[in-house]
């Protein structure tokens, strides 16, 4: 019996903490906009083969007699240059958005993250003297031209697009993580936790962690935006996605020949972009409302 009631006021103290947290993020009323949005955006990329309305638009397809069409109903977005739908397109680059999105964040939170505990654990040890060092030098760089720099050298396509993304941003995490780590490492409940034998492992992700997770998750959400717009930076410029790929980025690359007269090829995608970067941002801001009172 007293298991069970036991079992009952972990899983209530649980609701309750999960449910302040959802209190906290749905008080901005933007956040839930920006939510919203991208999960649209999410399952339209995913649904794209069903909802658009020329799904063999998106591959290599040409169509002369249909280019440069402007806005209509049969295509809302107009067509390209080589006659293919921009909807569809842009709905098929979505893909490609959040999939770089993903990609990225997933290989530099994770090891990013890592270095900055175990170096702000142990700041004055010489590997994690080393981290920081190496870290700084990649901050000194910006991360748009780290990554153009990166990339200048790579065969221009899609995966050595993410490569370089993730090269110059993994530093980015390590400084926040150090600087945080730092702070907290000196506070009585890390200290409490040393003195009762607890090993560095656990005092690092179970005492340390928790404690960091909402400016990591506000950083990530934030940072995606910024993904987004560097990888198809890298593609307006030729170094991303290449065709028949539909990347937003090289959507607007091609169509700024056409301007001003042809606007819709790069206009929409642009807006999209926009619309994306809009959105993560709103989405950080109910992160960060969330974790504001989630500090012991």
């Amino acid at each position: 019996m007293d298991e069970k009631v036991s079992r009952k006021n972990l899983i209530k103290r649980i609701r309750n903490k999960y449910g302040r947290y959802w209190y906290r993020f749905k008080r901005n009323k933007l956040s839930i906009v920006g939510l919203g949005v991208l999960i649209a955006l999410i399952l339209m990329a995913i649904l794209a083969s069903l909802i658009t309305p020329y799904p063999s638009n998106a591959g290599l397809y040409i169509n002369l007699s249909q280019e440069n069409l402007p806005p209509s109903l049969a295509h809302p977005f107009g067509t390209d240059m080589l006659g293919r739908d921009i909807l569809t397109r842009i709905i098929f680059g979505l893909r490609y958005s959040f999939l770089l999105v993903g990609v990225v964040l997933s290989v530099t939170v994770i090891p990013g993250v890592v270095l900055g505990l175990i170096a702000g654990y142990y700041p004055k040890r010489w590997f994690s003297i080393l981290i920081m060092r190496v870290a700084d030098i990649f901050v000194a760089v910006p991360p748009l031209l780290l990554a153009l720099s990166i990339a200048s050298v790579l065969t221009p396509n899609i995966t050595n697009a993410m490569f370089a993304v993730s090269l110059a941003w993994w530093p980015w995490y390590t400084r926040l993580v150090y600087t945080s780590t730092t702070s907290i490492r000196n506070e009585d409940f890390v200290r409490a936790a040393e003195v009762i034998g607890a090993s560095p492992s656990h005092i690092m992700f179970s005492e340390i962690m928790p404690n960091l997770l909402g400016t990591i998750l506000t950083k990530v959400s934030l940072d995606a935006g910024w993904v987004i717009l560097i990888g198809a930076a890298l593609s307006f410029v030729g170094l991303g996605a290449q065709e028949p790929t539909p990347d937003l980025g090289t959507m607007i690359s091609e169509g700024a020949a056409y301007l001003p007269q042809v606007w819709w090829i790069s206009i929409f995608p642009a807006i999209f972009i926009v619309i994306i970067i809009l959105a993560f941002n709103l989405l950080g801001d109910g992160i960060k409302d969330m974790f504001s009172s989630s500090i012991r």
